[in-house]
């Protein structure tokens, strides 16, 4: 499992650290002396996958940079229910400040995580997951490395790394053939994918050249004649609608991908504590 880029988050937790301490912690200022030390446990409370030990152990480490912190599971590992997972040794008042920034971050992305390899898991190896851009802003780098914890694949990060040329960009260039040569004409390098709603425009898309059919809302009849119609010239990918309980019978349509938002907007946060003890 690939690690997120050091880089990629610092300035993400400071963020987060700064939204909940504000001006201080009023309530740890005035119960804990500054010099108590104590010990953190994370605790899981729900079977997951866990992702974003990196981002919940830089909550820590901003406040307080020579801490003690030891994981014994990493990003991509499953967590059975009562494990513990990662110790915390520092300053008292450190542990406090930062645990709710941690566990969020925690939670959040083993959340999604966890979705991603029930996604991976329902399709049987027959097709290929992906993610979308229905991410919360400002955190699209976190979620999808957590998808990729669970097993899915990243879709495209942004606007900038691939085209996706959906139904609003083909009636403002005036037709799929147009859309599509205008696309090759700017960015030949990029991998080229359209949208269609209809088998009608999935033949448009077929004959202009597309590398890549997302079939939006399609239904199962119609998807498999698509994949029929392409003949394995393209790769098709089934949007809109899915869910986990569809996946074994749209991976059995012959598409090559499935694209699902409910990876990351939807994904409801694992149970994680974080329990605290002096020493």
């Amino acid at each position: 499992m690939p690690r997120l880029r050091p880089e990629s988050y610092p300035d993400i937790v400071r963020r987060a650290l700064a939204e909940d301490i504000g001006a201080g912690d009023v309530t740890t200022d005035a119960t804990v002396p500054a010099s108590q030390r104590a010990r953190g446990i994370f605790l899981v409370k729900q079977a997951c996958v866990l992702a974003g030990v990196d981002v919940a152990a830089e909550a820590f480490r901003q406040l307080e940079p020579d801490i003690e912190i030891h994981f014994r599971k990493t990003d991509g590992e499953a967590c059975a229910v009562g494990e513990e997972i990662g110790e915390v040794v520092g300053l008292a008042r450190t542990l406090l400040v930062a645990e709710r920034t941690a566990l969020n971050f925690l939670q959040r992305l083993s959340g999604i995580a966890t979705r991603a390899r029930a996604y991976v898991d329902a399709s049987g190896g027959r097709i290929t997951v992906l993610d979308t851009r229905k991410t919360t802003p400002t955190l699209r780098v976190l979620e999808k490395h957590a998808v990729a914890a669970g097993g899915a694949t990243n879709h495209r990060v942004g606007l900038y790394d691939a085209i996706l040329i959906k139904d609003n960009h083909v009636r403002l260039a005036g037709g799929v053939a147009a859309a599509v040569a205008r696309c090759r004409a700017s960015r030949p390098d990029l991998r080229l994918e359209i949208e269609a709603q209809s088998l009608e425009q999935f033949d448009e898309a077929l004959a202009a050249g597309a590398d890549i059919v997302l079939v939006d809302n399609m239904p199962l009849d119609e998807v498999r004649e698509a994949v029929r119609r392409a003949a394995g010239r393209i790769k098709i990918e089934i949007s809109g609608g899915v869910t986990l309980d569809r996946i074994p019978e749209l991976a059995a349509t012959g598409a090559d991908y499935v694209s699902a938002g409910a990876l990351t907007h939807s994904a409801p946060a694992i149970d994680i504590s974080f329990e605290i003890e002096p020493i």
